[in-house]
């Protein structure tokens, strides 16, 4: 067997070490990472977030399962399940994986013609909702699809009321729209 020679590469390695330190100035404070750094007790995440994670993540993929089969009862449940998954209080992710299930749920409600329970999930998403997310935003989102769906249904209609509420919907589906686009801004 042939001893395995480094030196070209070891010549690579001074080199490269050379250009990272000419390009690393005095006046760079950033505080070097350390390898045996231990996570803060702060940024551990618990075994209790992790199971809850886990778990909204599997019912998360049953219900688009069930979606790309036809089933939307099932899909419905699977995504209902996610909503009682049980997370550490104050969890911060929690807030995120429940405002998108409900606005996976609403649009599967939205779906099934059922406009008035898909606006009530967006509507509860949106009370619980602590922070601002890109989770929020799809919840604004999904409210203005919402509300184009219903004016959407009013179209064609002859009383001069539903061209009013039709035009009314598609100006307050334009502002979800807006809050979402602000959100994610």
């Amino acid at each position: 067997m042939r001893p395995l020679h480094l030196r070209p590469f070891g010549s690579c390695l001074v080199v490269l070490a050379l250009l990272v330190a000419a390009c690393t100035t005095a006046e760079d404070s950033r505080p070097a990472p350390r390898a045996t750094q231990v996570t803060a007790p702060e940024d551990a995440i618990g075994e209790q977030l992790m199971l809850a994670l886990s778990q909204a993540k599997n019912f998360h993929h049953k219900a688009k399962v069930y979606m790309s089969d036809g089933k939307p009862e099932l899909a419905i449940a699977a995504v209902k399940d996610v909503l009682a998954v049980a997370f550490p209080p104050g969890a911060p992710e929690a807030d995120d994986v429940r405002a998108d299930a409900r606005a996976m749920l609403a649009k599967l409600l939205l779906a099934r013609g059922e406009a008035d329970a898909a606006m009530s999930e967006i509507d509860a998403g949106l009370a619980a909702a602590t922070r601002e997310s890109f989770f929020v935003a799809n919840l604004y989102t999904v409210r203005g699809e919402i509300l184009e769906a219903q004016a959407a249904t009013l179209d064609g209609a002859t009383a001069p009321a539903d061209a009013t509420r039709a035009r009314e919907l598609r100006r307050q589906a334009i502002v979800a729209f807006d809050k979402s686009i602000a959100i994610n801004s």
